[in-house]
């Protein structure tokens, strides 16, 4: 249930981040590459604000929704938008999210009290 590989949860991240992006890009009207191009930390801001609302209130977000994944509590349940927030606040510094315990589990999945599963087990 819980074994889900990083690759697939990697790829997720990928998707989220392209999609934070090119919102940017679209509502702000700035160029993706060049000379004022959208600026990372606007599109962190835009991840980060995306990612803890559709995991605080969805249970995945746009990545985990494509890839058939889902952020769940202990008990199976969705986390809830302040958990939701401290995940993905230290999801954003990036270290916790490379230092993983033997199941696989990153800090920050740890310290919000969540974990990765595959969506509806």
């Amino acid at each position: 249930m819980y074994d889900v590989s990083l690759g697939r949860r990697l790829l997720a991240l990928f998707i989220d981040w392209a999609v934070a992006m090119l919102s940017v890009v679209a509502v702000t009207r700035t160029p993706l590459a060049g000379e004022g191009a959208v600026s990372s930390f606007v599109t962190l801001g835009v991840f980060f604000v995306e990612v803890t609302l559709l995991t605080g209130v969805l249970g995945y977000s746009i990545g985990k929704r494509v890839l058939s994944l889902q952020v769940v509590s202990p008990d199976g349940q969705p986390i809830g938008l302040p958990r939701a927030a401290l995940r993905t606040a230290l999801l954003c510094l990036v270290i916790p999210a490379v230092i993983q315990n033997e199941d696989h589990r990153g800090l920050h999945d740890i310290l919000s009290g969540s974990r990765v599963a595959r969506l509806g087990i």
